[in-house]
């Protein structure tokens, strides 16, 4: 079982980049790992580090005035091939939640399945969180998942989201996939039984 999500409110990492791409999020070299462990690690490595492993300063990770466990990231956030390691990647850092104005629909899934919840928003209520944070570091984001809405608390501004019924569902109960079939066990054996 997984952490339940409900209501979530942080400070945020903003990330004012636009089609920032898996190979970005999680470069090719990485990939040959097999299990999740440490990829939180590696997560923007080639903007966090130089090529001799020494810190890059100015990029927004290493810059500790920003925190969080919510990512605000540019429009077109995850394009580029399906790995499922820039999730994994996203998640091990300690993000729970992605905001951006688009994502492509294969990473979407992939957050999703790995526990990070991508909330979608308008181009300008991006713009606004985006300045929200330049203004102040400190500027708290609530994310409402039974209610799908975000909050920018220093304007009060909410927006709408959409989440698929189902991925939903396991978000707020810490369910993957396998746990909901588990879960479930009795009503599908139940349903199976009418079936002969």
């Amino acid at each position: 079982m997984k952490q339940k999500f409900d209501i979530i409110t942080s400070t945020c990492v903003p990330l004012p980049l636009e089609n920032v791409d898996t190979d970005q999020i999680i470069p090719a070299r990485f990939l040959k790992a097999t299990d999740k462990e440490g990829f939180g690690d590696n997560l923007f490595r080639d903007w966090r580090y130089r090529a001799d492993g020494t810190l890059v300063e100015d990029f927004v990770l290493n810059n500790p005035k920003y925190k969080g466990c919510i990512l605000v990231a540019g429009k077109n956030f995850g394009s580029g091939s399906s790995r499922e390691h820039a999730a994994w990647a996203i998640a091990g850092y300690g993000f729970r939640v992605v905001i951006s104005s688009f994502f492509a629909d294969i990473h979407k899934n992939n957050e999703l399945n790995n526990f990070v919840l991508p909330v979608q928003v308008s181009d300008s209520f991006l713009a606004e969180l985006f300045q929200s944070i330049q203004d102040n570091p400190e500027t708290q984001v609530e994310v409402n998942l039974p209610n799908q809405t975000v909050t920018n608390k220093a304007t009060g501004r909410s927006e709408h989201f959409d989440i698929n019924g189902y991925k939903k569902h396991c978000l707020m109960n810490g369910l993957d996939d396998i746990d909901f079939l588990v879960a479930n066990k009795d009503k599908i054996e139940s349903w199976e039984q009418q079936r002969v």
